[in-house]
């Protein structure tokens, strides 16, 4: 992974590191397109705060905007939580490997060694 990789899946933890920020994505993904206004209800914080979030998810290329008339409506963008996704796939794989190699260790140390056979 790219060290400019690296950094947007880091932007994107530092984003997801915040429960409102995370209700907001899961609001956005399971509802679509939604305003500020729309998106506050229900949220313990002021609608001011709610955008400073959405600012914040919109940095990490989490979220997007786009004018309607008077209204601005947030969208989800899933191209950074692929990203994400991808890294964590792969830490998840490496994981699973050493816990195979030591499974694979610890079996190997409990079984016997061969017996010598007796000399007669």
């Amino acid at each position: 992974m790219s060290r400019a990789r690296e950094g947007a899946v880091a932007e994107v933890f530092f984003a997801l590191g915040d429960e409102t920020r995370i209700s907001l994505v899961r609001k956005l993904c399971a509802d679509g397109a939604s305003s500020a206004t729309v998106l506050s209800n229900g949220q313990k914080v002021t609608r001011q705060a709610i955008v400073k979030h959405l600012q914040v998810l919109e940095g990490a290329g989490l979220v997007t905007h786009e004018k309607r008339g008077r209204e601005v409506l947030y969208l989800i963008e899933t191209r950074r939580l692929d990203e994400a996704r991808v890294f964590l796939d792969s830490v998840s794989a490496a994981w699973d490997r050493a816990i195979d190699r030591l499974r694979f260790m610890v079996e190997e140390e409990e079984t016997p060694p061969p017996r010598k056979p007796r000399s007669q």
